[in-house]
């Protein structure tokens, strides 16, 4: 696969990929749910991408495996997957166990062009996959309640384009929203019942920790 170098070149790419988008439910109950995380080394020339596959709903480590490959994208927002999807892309076609669902440390259609790197892996590989991030990146929304699950929406102008999901009372919420084949409401629920005792999901836990550190941390449920 040839991967874009220039802004003009990534932006034709994303929104030739929106359309293929689908946010419907396409999917058999998940067994199985992955997470999907990158770190950088040599000054960020090289992306060291790491996916952990875990049973669902118990939540257990099953399979990983960490990837290299080159960053041929810097560092820009709204162009994470640029810089990101070739290592990881790369271990997900390595990984022994094929998940049912993939959650991504990044946007899913909470994107500007509604194409976050979970959106465009998801439609590359056309699997079901969910955007799960720690930050905002587009979008507007009211005050989340500070009660362990609840979510408001995340909107652009008139359009719902993700949920604001608060995962543990008395921290920062996080920004979940659908990648490809996966609905709105779908999205928060699996985000959420991934959910143990930390502000992130499981799938994120591990495969940072792999990404950054090369170590899985011990299971533990609440």
């Amino acid at each position: 696969m040839t991967w874009p170098t220039t802004i003009e070149e990534a932006v034709a790419i994303q929104q030739q990929l929106r359309s293929q988008v689908r946010l419907h439910d396409e999917f058999d109950p998940p067994r199985t749910v992955a997470g999907v995380d990158a770190g950088f080394e040599q000054e960020g020339a090289i992306a060291r991408a790491a996916v952990v596959v875990l049973s669902f709903p118990e939540l257990q480590p099953l399979a990983h495996v960490v990837a290299r490959a080159p960053t041929p994208f810097p560092y820009v927002p709204g162009f994470l997957s640029f810089r990101e999807a070739p290592a990881i892309l790369d271990a997900l076609a390595q990984v022994s166990i094929t998940p049912d669902i993939i959650i991504c440390d990044g946007q899913g259609i909470a994107h500007p062009r509604r194409l976050g790197i979970a959106s465009h892996i998801g439609v590359l590989l056309d699997r079901p996959t969910i955007g799960c991030a720690k930050s905002l990146l587009t979008g507007r929304h009211p005050a989340v309640p500070d009660e362990r699950g609840a979510r408001v929406p995340l909107t652009d102008r008139t359009e719902q384009i993700g949920w604001v999901l608060r995962t543990r009372v008395g921290v920062k919420p996080v920004y979940v929203s659908p990648g490809h084949r996966v609905s709105l409401d779908t999205a928060a629920d699996l985000v959420m019942a991934c959910i143990t005792r930390y502000r992130l999901p499981e799938t994120t836990r591990y495969a940072h920790n792999l990404a950054s550190h090369g170590t899985i941390p011990t299971p533990r449920r609440v």
